[in-house]
């Protein structure tokens, strides 16, 4: 039997990578990414991988992207891209919202619909990487956390249209988690980085992958990741 494929946006790095790594024993990978230097040294590290190369803010190149790939049943799709940050209300623009929900949402929608024929036909998984702050909001200026509700929203919306169809939608919100975007994250905090204290990728990815391996009866339909007591207690 073929193993189920599985396309990963954000694959190259933090959360996506190990997504990747978590599932590339069994499953044939699509790895997502704006470079293409890095989305084919990314592919060599696995058994059974290729290529998904397009800057998905840009609608004609991931349109271009997803007809090129070809793909005629996808067992999952993981929307690992993403962006964080934001500014306080003062300094907020509306170039800066347009910026976070490009990727964060209107990105995630799209790409969506242009495979839900391969969804379809695999009978397969859209996993969401959401945040906690698409569960409680917080933070400067609200750029990321309302993207996240929206992706929330987004999520519970297309959970319900695509039921029927059989596919499965699920939502993974992790805490804080230990990657490059987590360190920048802290640089403009202006304290020290500790990756202790947060979220290990490979914990967002035992997620994920149980999200994509239920049964054919059941689904996650939405799963909140915390640091452990371990964590808390140091």
């Amino acid at each position: 039997m073929s193993k189920p494929q599985v396309l990963v946006t954000g694959g190259t790095r933090g959360i996506g990578a190990a997504i990747c790594e978590a599932l590339a024993d069994d499953h044939s990978l699509i790895v997502g990414g704006r470079s293409a230097r890095e989305v084919e040294t990314a592919c060599g590290r696995y058994p059974d991988a290729r290529p998904f190369v397009a800057d998905l803010t840009d609608e004609q190149a991931t349109d271009a992207a997803v007809a090129a790939l070809g793909v005629e049943a996808l067992d999952g799709l993981v929307h690992s891209a993403g962006v964080a940050g934001g500014s306080s209300t003062p300094e907020s623009t509306r170039g800066m919202w347009r910026s976070m929900f490009e990727l964060n949402v209107f990105a995630v929608s799209d790409l969506t619909r242009l495979l839900l024929a391969p969804l379809e036909a695999a009978q397969g998984t859209v996993v969401m990487i959401n945040s906690g702050s698409g569960l409680r909001a917080g933070g400067v200026g609200g750029h990321y956390p309302a993207s996240k509700f929206a992706l929330r929203a987004l999520t519970d919306v297309l959970r319900s249209e695509l039921r029927g169809a059989g596919i499965r939608v699920s939502g993974v919100h992790p805490g804080r988690v230990d990657t490059d975007m987590q360190r920048q994250l802290v640089a403009g905090e202006n304290r020290p980085y500790d990756p202790e204290e947060f979220l290990r990728p490979a914990s967002v990815a035992a997620a994920v992958r149980l999200a994509l391996t239920m049964t054919p009866d059941a689904s996650v339909e939405e799963l909140s990741i915390r640091p452990g007591p371990a964590t808390e207690l140091r």
